[in-house]
């Protein structure tokens, strides 16, 4: 050893990527491949899968669950890390808004294209940013937001059983012959994020762990998984023109249905 001594850098809460975060949303990523991967089968293929009802209609409601949590609880650690310092927090409220937006914009304009039929006009992604935008003066409650969500939970319930509005479809009062290739009405899937943002605040007191245990941020499959989480818009954009292709180049959908 030489005279030179190891100097041990603290991390701080704004430097702190918890990487099972990252994991829980990769994983929600590779279920959402398998369920687009069923439901492509299905629209543009002729499969005879039922991927809007049953068991795959649960399992469609579990994936966007899983995103919509993690969604939460990367609200509260994206303040946790910026506690000091305010105008880099806005900044990156900014940047991940207009990411989202323009991505919603994409799927807007893509889906139109495809079928005006069923066009996305409030998706997983419009649905995350509206409530990511909704659910910031409601961070510093904390715990609290669980009993909120119980509320937002019961109110989308309760417009349910109220008449459709063409122009409210987006907060849950949903016309009935209202069809979309993806659809998550503000209410009361907005709770499943008050939730995350619950379980966020809980888990993760001022930006760090409530309990410590072994990374396994380098360990194969779940590297992986951290891999497909940090870089999930980029990859939910682009996943089904890859499946897509690799369905009609095995000739197992057919490309004109597609188009129309």
């Amino acid at each position: 050893m030489s005279g030179h001594s190891l100097r041990v850098v603290p991390v701080t809460a704004k430097r702190t990527r918890f990487w099972e975060v990252d994991l829980l949303r990769g994983f929600a990523f590779i279920l959402m491949v398998i369920y687009h991967g069923a439901f492509d089968l299905a629209v543009f293929g002729g499969w005879p899968i039922a991927v809007t009802s049953g068991a795959w209609r649960i399992f469609a409601d579990f994936i966007a669950s899983l995103f919509l949590f993690v969604s939460g609880v990367s609200l509260v650690l994206a303040r946790s890390r910026a506690a000091h310092d305010s105008r880099s927090y806005w900044w990156h409220v900014l940047r991940r808004s207009s990411r989202l937006a323009a991505a919603a914009a994409l799927v807007t304009v893509v889906t139109w294209v495809i079928s005006p039929r069923d066009v996305v006009l409030f998706g997983i992604l419009h649905l995350i940013l509206l409530s990511s935008l909704v659910a910031l003066p409601l961070l510093r409650l904390g715990l609290w937001n669980l009993p909120l969500a119980a509320v937002a939970w019961l109110l989308g319930l309760l417009l349910a059983r109220l008449p459709g509005n063409p122009w409210l479809f987006w907060m849950g009062l949903v016309p009935a012959d209202y069809r979309s290739f993806d659809f998550r009405p503000f209410l009361p899937w907005f709770a499943l994020v008050l939730l995350g943002v619950s379980a966020g605040s809980w888990l993760y007191p001022r930006g760090r762990r409530r309990w410590t245990f072994p990374s396994w941020e380098g360990v194969l499959p779940f590297s992986i998984l951290i891999w497909l989480g940090r870089h999930s818009l980029m990859l939910y954009l682009i996943h089904q023109p890859v499946l897509i292709m690799l369905f009609t180049s095995l000739g197992l959908i057919n490309g004109r249905r597609l188009l129309g």
